[in-house]
């Protein structure tokens, strides 16, 4: 016959039954809460960054660093190897077109200008001697040309009286066979003397031509040599800030010897330098955005410079606001080169997470946990990346440097 139990005894067994299957299930979630601490580790959201996907435009940009130059700068240089005599500007003031900055030694200038002047002076002596001379020859030579006319006038006439006594035999035949002979030599002598005339003012024509060559010469060297006794008084080619200048005076200085340079205030352009890598991406017309601090300012590219040197190439940029407050000489801005746009396209803050171009593995965060995923990456603009595929507008991606999860293909996110 079976006992009857109390119920008392029946309930505190349930109780015990109960309290060892909640014993169990929580040693069972605990061992699984550490295997999942342990496969899965947690990071804590306020200790990475987290981008949100989002819809926007995007331009990809090549960045660079640039310094502000003037648009108009020039360079004076020294004419000849001299000194600095004197010194009349400050480096940094502002100065007006044609002011006195410097001036050099001109000694050794004035002593050739006055070489060249003297013998200027002599080419004008001799010119002028060589046209008297040549006066003085004509004249010689036309006088005994008017005597030997006249004595042929006379040769013909006693020619003429022989030959007529010859007829009547009142003269021998040598006698007139001299007569003859005698208008002849007397012609002779004419011609010649005509000649003479001739090559003489040929000759002394082509002595005075030479002479005047040789004065034609000395004058160009003298022009020259007072252009560049101007050019030693150094002064500014235009109004602006004198941005260089040889202060020294007594300093020597060589033949094309820098010793000064002038720039056009308020009127700048950018000069940007960046990894010869990317050269091949650049051209003249891409537009171009030149940041410094809060201030952004549109430009476009001017010219890509031919020369690379030491992995580097450079770029000139003009300015649509040249003239704008924030800029000056030698200020360092950066610039971002736009070789890309695309708008309605997938974005993300830019991060250490990305590294360039293609598939890439980043944490997307999805209800509180990280999973490893493959993202296509596009363009970039510095500040934001493109996501190509792998993602979808609203989803959270840890943008910060997850290099030592490598291994790992989840994350929990801690809030």
């Amino acid at each position: 016959m079976d006992t009857h139990i109390n119920p008392a005894i029946i309930a505190r067994r349930k109780r015990k039954t109960a309290l060892v299957v909640a014993a169990l299930l929580a040693t069972l979630s605990l061992t699984a809460w550490a295997i999942n601490r342990a496969v899965s580790p947690s990071v804590d959201a306020s200790n990475v960054s987290i981008a949100t996907v989002r819809t926007g435009a995007i331009a990809n940009t090549i960045n660079a660093s640039g310094i502000v130059i003037p648009v108009h700068e020039e360079l004076v240089s020294s004419p000849i190897q001299t000194r600095v005599s004197k010194v009349h500007a400050k480096l940094g003031q502002q100065v007006e077109a044609g002011e006195l900055l410097l001036e050099l030694d001109n000694r050794t200038i004035q002593l050739a200008i006055d070489s060249l002047k003297e013998q200027l002076a002599q080419q004008e002596n001799r010119i002028l001697a060589l046209t008297l001379e040549m006066d003085q020859k004509r004249k010689q030579l036309s006088s005994a040309i008017e005597l030997l006319e006249l004595d042929l006038q006379a040769t013909r006439v006693k020619l003429g009286r022989y030959q007529t006594l010859r007829k009547a035999g009142g003269v021998s035949a040598e006698d007139l066979l001299t007569a003859e002979l005698n208008v002849k030599r007397t012609e002779i002598q004419l011609r010649q003397h005509r000649e003479q005339i001739e090559d003489s003012k040929r000759v002394t024509s082509s002595n005075i031509e030479g002479a005047r060559l040789q004065k034609s010469i000395l004058q160009k060297q003298l022009h020259e040599q007072q252009q560049l006794l101007a050019q030693t008084q150094v002064r500014a080619p235009f109004a602006g800030m004198l941005t260089w200048l040889l202060a020294d005076e007594g300093a020597s200085v060589n033949t094309g010897q820098l010793v000064a340079k002038v720039s056009e205030l308020n009127n700048y352009k950018v000069e940007a330098s960046l990894s010869d890598f990317h050269a091949r991406a650049l051209s003249a017309g891409q537009q171009v955005l030149v940041e410094q601090g809060n201030v952004k300012l549109q430009g476009e590219v001017q010219t890509v410079l031919p020369e690379i040197q030491n992995g580097t190439v450079k770029l000139l940029v003009t300015l649509a606001e040249p003239h704008h407050s924030i800029l000056r000489n030698k200020l360092r801005v950066e610039v971002n080169i736009i070789t890309e746009q695309k708008p309605n396209t997938l974005l993300a803050d830019n991060g250490p997470a990305f590294n360039g171009r293609g598939p890439q593995d980043i944490f997307v965060v999805r209800d509180g946990i990280a999973r490893k995923t493959t993202l296509n990456i596009g363009a970039s603009d510095g500040k934001a990346v493109e996501i190509l595929s792998g993602a979808r507008a609203g989803d959270q991606l840890i943008i910060s440097d997850t290099s030592r999860y490598k291994e790992r293909d989840s994350l929990r996110v801690a809030q």
